[in-house]
């Protein structure tokens, strides 16, 4: 099994590496701590002190604050338990009209706006565009992933994080808190 130097891995993550290098490293078996490596350099990358437990997007961690596991942006801003779909704390931007639409989609390719909206959601902390998702109207955000943390570090990781919790999408119960 080959072993990754973290420089590498690193180049490999911003794109520097040569395409045929890239393509070694993706045929190869990953080596045992690829993931520790990757958690590394992200950890690196970001100003504030919580662990990185999983990444979810370029901007998006599921990181260990305290005994909480939250969401978190690359910028700092926090998105609250990773339990609860982050999108409904996100400043959002629907495009939902033929015009509004039309600045994404050209001609033929615009879907109709009586069906569909477009939706962008960004962080209110630093305004990066987060997610995009083309939706039905009417339709509750796209909860993408919710990872089973605990079975993933226990069973895959071997290494059971410490502060075991429920796993249980919680976005009905804020959405329930929001509506009495």
């Amino acid at each position: 099994m080959a072993e990754y130097d973290i420089a590498e891995l690193e180049r490999l993550v911003d794109g520097q590496l040569p395409w045929p290098r890239v393509q070694e490293i993706m045929k190869a078996p990953k080596d045992v701590d690829r993931f520790d490596k990757w958690l590394q350099i992200l950890q690196r990358r970001v100003s504030w002190p919580e662990p990185i437990l999983l990444p979810l997007t370029p901007n998006l961690f599921i990181v260990q604050k305290g005994g909480e596991r939250i969401v978190k942006c690359r910028c700092g801003h926090e998105f609250g338990d990773y339990r609860v779909n982050w999108k409904l704390y996100a400043s959002i931007y629907v495009r939902d009209s033929a015009e509004a639409l039309g600045e994404v989609y050209r001609g033929n390719e615009q879907p109709d706006p009586a069906w569909m909206q477009l939706r962008e959601y960004y962080c209110p902390g630093c305004g990066s565009q987060l997610e995009v998702e083309a939706m039905p109207r009417g339709a509750p955000p796209d909860f993408e992933l919710l990872p089973d943390l605990d079975t993933f570090y226990r069973d895959w990781l071997g290494r059971p994080l410490p502060d075991r919790q429920e796993f249980v999408d919680k976005t009905p119960d804020v959405i329930r808190e929001w509506s009495t």
